[in-house]
């Protein structure tokens, strides 16, 4: 343990904080490679450089303010986030309970509002037709079964052929975002998806996508130019994780409930399920209407 001195305040450096941060913490994290990155982003700020009893909100808060005119107020959520992180880690576990956290009532940005975007006419196939000009068929599999499963790229890219169970199409999915392994059912088409790659799969293959998450990324947006230069104005701006909202909102408009539809896609906070959720208005009027003559 270092000392917990306020001397100590003087000679280390929120570098040192931050480099040890990494190589202890980060290191053990699923999600380690973004975590990295963002740390040596820090690490190539001034403040990083200066010693702890220097360090104050101040800093903090115009290091806000710089970064809101180049990213997203997500971005910098996450990053602030990330930092009050591992000034607590040193307060709390490190010695340094004389160091108050500068983070610790910092105003953060305003959340952005949850993205609505869905899959628009005739984007569907353009994709499908992009994808399929990707060798291998794993590009346009992964595309399909997203949208039949509402996986995270992430957890399509750990599917394991281990973990299929086609006698009773269902799924486990031992690494999620959230660290809580679910088992989730197969729609028939996503049944007939996992069994066409399969099918492509060496037999000796662990994984149902054996690539890279950055090689499935770069395929995915090669994928998206190519459908926009043959004509599907507007695709490149969706993202593969907007699949994930077109998946939760196929489930309610084929009459899941809010508990069927999270067990699926593994969300913990209803709140958040519902900003996913989407449906068209024009599909509610018709249950409505269905609903109107069954009273009758």
């Amino acid at each position: 343990m270092i000392p917990n001195d306020v001397r100590a305040l003087n000679t280390i450096t929120v570098a040192q904080i931050l480099t040890r941060y990494r190589d202890t913490i980060t290191n053990e994290k699923r999600g380690r490679i973004p975590e990295r990155k963002r740390i040596e982003a820090f690490l190539r700020q001034r403040w990083s450089t200066l010693p702890l009893v220097k360090v104050d909100a101040t800093i903090f808060s115009k290091y806000r303010d710089t970064r809101l005119k180049q990213v997203g107020p997500g971005t910098v959520i996450r990053e602030l986030g990330l930092l009050r992180s591992i000034f607590e880690i040193a307060r709390q576990e490190w010695g340094y309970a004389a160091f108050p956290n500068p983070l610790t009532g910092l105003r953060k940005p305003k959340a952005p509002e949850g993205r609505e975007r869905r899959l628009k006419s005739g984007e569907l196939q353009a994709l499908t037709q992009a994808c399929s000009n990707v060798v291998g068929s794993w590009l346009l599999h992964g595309f399909q079964l997203a949208i039949e499963t509402g996986l995270r790229r992430g957890e399509l890219l750990g599917i394991r052929w281990q973990d299929v169970k086609f006698d009773t199409a269902v799924l486990h999915v031992p690494f999620t975002k959230t660290d809580k392994a679910r088992t989730i059912p197969l729609t028939d088409r996503a049944v007939e998806i996992l069994k066409e790659r399969k099918a492509a799969s060496a037999t000796d293959a662990e994984y149902a996508f054996p690539v890279s998450a950055n090689t499935f990324r770069l395929a995915w947006e090669r994928c998206k130019r190519r459908a926009e230069r043959a004509g599907c104005v507007g695709v490149q701006e969706l993202r593969f994780h907007d699949l994930r909202h077109e998946a939760v909102s196929r489930f309610f408009e084929r009459g899941l409930n809010t508990a069927e539809v999270a067990s699926i896609s593994g969300h913990r906070d209803l709140r958040t399920l519902f900003r996913y959720t989407h449906l068209k208005p024009e599909d509610l009027v018709v249950k409505l209407r269905n609903g109107k003559a069954l009273a009758a």
